[in-house]
């Protein structure tokens, strides 16, 4: 079995109160300095891992972000071809310093709605004027795509089925995007 290297050999003899107090003494100053080495490196790796840090983005509740779509399965065949950011998204409140809880619509029950902050980002309004936003994409629900209901305009019965026209959320005024 190997010995377990010691810096300060004790021996159990009789000593008297003035050499136990010098190696008390010893001891403390070591601790000392071993703490202030140990407080300097601390600092020296916090200066040079700080370097490719950046300041994380504070988010308020009520504010609106957009949802990288990073870790988000989705059903295209090709990640390359799906959007990059989902949403935008509600902050209901912060959690600690780097995460907040977004919320998400009732489709998305699987999905857990804390986010960390890397993942979000602040929704700009545009400074182009006359700019329109694209319609929102639709919700995949048990692998079927499902828009949100505006309102129902109208409906009848044709061969036994309802048809129902209805103005979709997000969509313009457009006549063409009733069905």
């Amino acid at each position: 079995m190997k010995e377990i290297p010691v810096l300060i050999k004790f021996t159990f003899l009789k000593t008297n109160m003035l050499e136990s107090y010098q190696l008390s003494t010893e001891l403390q100053s070591v601790q000392k300095v071993v703490k202030e080495e140990l407080e300097s490196e601390i600092r020296c790796f916090k200066k040079y891992s700080d370097r490719n840090r950046t300041i994380p983005l504070d988010f308020q509740p009520g504010d609106k972000v957009w949802l990288a779509s990073k870790n988000i399965k989705t059903t295209r065949t090709t990640k390359e071809l799906s959007e990059r950011h989902l949403g935008p998204f509600e902050v209901l409140k912060k959690i600690e310093s780097h995460a907040y809880h977004l919320m998400l619509p009732q489709q998305w029950k699987s999905v857990h709605p804390v986010f960390h902050v890397s993942l979000l980002e602040p929704v700009k309004k545009s400074t182009i004027p006359n700019q329109h936003q694209f319609a929102p994409t639709p919700v995949l629900v048990e692998e079927k795509e499902e828009w949100k209901v505006a309102q129902v305009l109208d409906s009848k019965l044709k061969r036994g089925n309802l048809w129902s026209l209805v103005e979709w959320k997000g969509f313009s005024e457009d006549p063409e995007r009733k069905t």
